[in-house]
């Protein structure tokens, strides 16, 4: 039965040309006042770590200059003599921390400045800048000379600036980058970004908006570590990727004691190395017991920091032949709650670890054991967090295309949920519905995709991969599913989330805002699970903690106290259908949003709604 009260209330409306009250987080409150950095002590990647390493984060200078055919000439564009103004790195400039307050439109470029201190270097060393996400395309220079490029707003890249640098050390160097971001005027993934904002989508962001920083490396070292354990056997399987001749030594240590140590010798020319640890008596990864390894690698003069879990995920059928999802070979229910992984202060940058882990802890202090990240790919540090703190999460691929057609992506699965099922995504006549007709997008959808894979890998807390949600861009999800498992062979993948199920991946997911709570059975496909992957949305708007007179959500309390009872009322419904066959269900959602008051805590996480 269709619920056309909550149908008609989420109904979406021509976005309101209205600035947003500024609302600080506790931790944005303190970089403001000058209390806190925005540069921060812990690594940028904690399971690759190294002691030579320096920030970028902090001011640097931007301008923006009108470019009509920016889309081609951020590649070659010279920086403009004039228009420079501070900004605040890693914050975008339409963050309030940035210290900027501009939106980049499609037709300009944002043009980024720093000078640093060259650190000292042996002869066998070279200097690496990394910087871990802009948005959306990029070129880099160093000293005058463009060094590399880079296209894609959620992935991290590198370039080596050596040689480009003074002789001395403390010389001083200069980078200058030049940002092309089209946001939704283009087709590129972007996740909730729009430049119209508007209910369920955000203000549009762009240039640099994670750490960038400088690591001096060995020109003998490690690329790449990527750990996959094997947990009912005790084994950890190490492949590595590295540069030059040398031993290759591997260690995990449990309590700061070794528990495994491995080694080859690389000869010349070899780049790939794979190693079988045997931990012995594993002591498995669970939310309850977030137990870690310690992992060193040496190869030569490199030695890296990591770590990793021993712990499995899958989906099967229980004793009775309903399909579950298993933890190290435990039946797991999942309780999970949407995080869209937005602040008023940072947009998605969020303003320091600690504000990270509180949200963390506050799903765990709710009886949540699971966050979707939402179209989004977090900073390395959050997986980190959650890995610690033994937080599940599940991790959808950001989503892009065109623009979206209301009719296919919105109304008629909201109107006939037997649209669920029988709508093929094959053909590039549905590919266009979908806003998927761009060959460029289905490209860097592709990319992205497996970037976000390769990257997130090696984190225990994540234990399932989402690839399309609600339609938005989707394109031949089985290949998509069959191209995620070559990768990734040791998680469950939900190929689509909402709606337009393709029979394909480990689940059937659907979101049910609009219908009484149930578990809908597929005539025929027994093997995959049932998760509600989203439903809830009850809104309140809590005084004095929002970013607009207008709010958005699928019912409206009338209070604190209402608010409660609803939304205690839905969880214990979702909680009673494990029973019915139910695998799953993520609760929308952890916080507020802008127009969007439908999160457990206020979108200046200063009010648990629930508390």
């Amino acid at each position: 039965m269709l619920d056309l009260r909550r149908v008609l209330a989420s109904k979406p409306k021509p976005p309101v040309d209205a600035n947003l009250t500024p609302l600080l987080t506790p931790w944005g409150e303190k970089i403001m006042a000058g209390e806190k950095d925005a540069a921060t002590a812990s690594h940028p990647r904690p399971q690759f770590a190294r002691d030579s390493w320096m920030s970028l984060n902090g001011m640097w200078e931007c301008a923006f200059v009108p470019a009509p055919d920016a889309a081609e000439s951020w590649r070659s564009a010279e920086p403009p003599a004039e228009g420079w103004q501070p900004i605040r790195v890693p914050f975008s400039p339409e963050a309030p921390l940035s210290g900027v307050g501009r939106q980049l439109k499609p037709d300009e470029l944002l043009w980024y400045r720093r000078e640093f201190i060259t650190p000292p270097l042996a002869r066998d060393e070279r200097l690496i800048l990394h910087l871990d996400a802009v948005d959306w395309a990029c070129s880099v220079r160093v000293n005058g000379r463009v060094l590399g490029e880079h296209v894609g707003g959620y992935l991290p890249f590198s370039i080596d600036i050596t040689d480009v640098l003074g002789r001395h050390p403390g010389d001083r160097a200069e980078i200058v980058i030049c940002v092309h971001d089209p946001s939704d005027a283009g087709t590129q993934p972007r996740g909730k970004q729009r430049l119209a904002r508007g209910g369920i989508w955000y203000t549009a962001q762009s240039g640099i908006w994670r750490d960038a920083w400088l690591e001096v490396v060995p020109k003998v070292r490690v690329e790449e570590l990527t750990l996959v354990p094997h947990q009912m056997e005790g084994r950890l399987t190490l492949r590595a990727k590295v540069t030059g001749p040398g031993e290759f030594v591997a260690c995990v240590l449990d309590d700061d004691s070794e528990v495994a140590r491995a080694s080859v010798v690389v000869s010349r020319g070899e780049k790939d190395v794979q190693l079988l640890l045997d931990v012995g008596d594993p002591h498995p990864w669970s939310p309850e017991d977030p137990h870690l390894y310690g992992v060193v690698v040496a190869f030569e003069k490199d030695v890296v920091r990591s770590y990793c879990a021993l712990r499995s995920v899958r989906v099967r059928a229980d004793a009775r032949g309903v399909p579950r999802v298993y933890l190290n070979g435990k039946k797991i229910f999942l309780r999970g709650v949407l995080d869209q992984g937005y602040w008023p202060d940072g947009l998605m940058t969020p303003p320091s670890d600690e504000a990270l882990a509180h949200d963390i802890r506050a799903m765990r202090d709710l009886g949540f054991n699971l966050l979707r990240v939402h179209i989004k790919v977090e900073q390395p540090r959050f997986y980190a967090l959650c890995d610690r703190l033994g937080m599940l999460v599940w991790q959808d691929m950001p989503s892009g295309g065109g623009t979206y057609e209301q009719w296919s992506t919105s109304y008629l699965p909201t109107l006939l949920r037997s649209s669920w099922t029988r709508v093929p995504d094959r053909s590039p006549h549905v590919w266009r519905l979908l806003a998927a007709g761009d060959a460029a997008y289905r490209d860097e959808w592709r990319a992205t995709c497996e970037g976000t894979v390769r990257l997130l890998a090696g984190h225990p807390c994540v234990i399932g991969w989402t690839l399309f949600n609600e339609g938005w861009g989707q394109f031949d999800a089985r290949a998509a599913t069959a191209m995620v498992r070559s990768l990734d062979p040791t998680r469950p993948v939900s190929a689509t989330s909402g709606w337009y199920d393709q029979g394909c991946g480990n689940f059937f997911s659907v979101h049910n805002y609009f219908r009484p709570l149930d578990v809908w059975r597929r005539r025929g496909r027994a093997d995959r699970a049932f998760v509600i992957s989203e439903f809830g949305g009850v809104s309140w708007a809590v005084p004095g903690h929002v970013s607009l007179g207008t709010s958005y959500g699928y019912e409206e309390a009338a209070g604190g106290a209402e608010f409660a009872a609803e939304v205690r009322e839905l969880l214990a419904r979702a909680d009673s259908l494990e029973a019915e066959g139910l695998a799953g269900y993520v609760y929308t959602q952890l916080s507020d949003v802008e127009e969007e008051t439908n999160g457990l805590l206020t979108y200046d996480r200063r009010v648990n709604k629930l508390a």
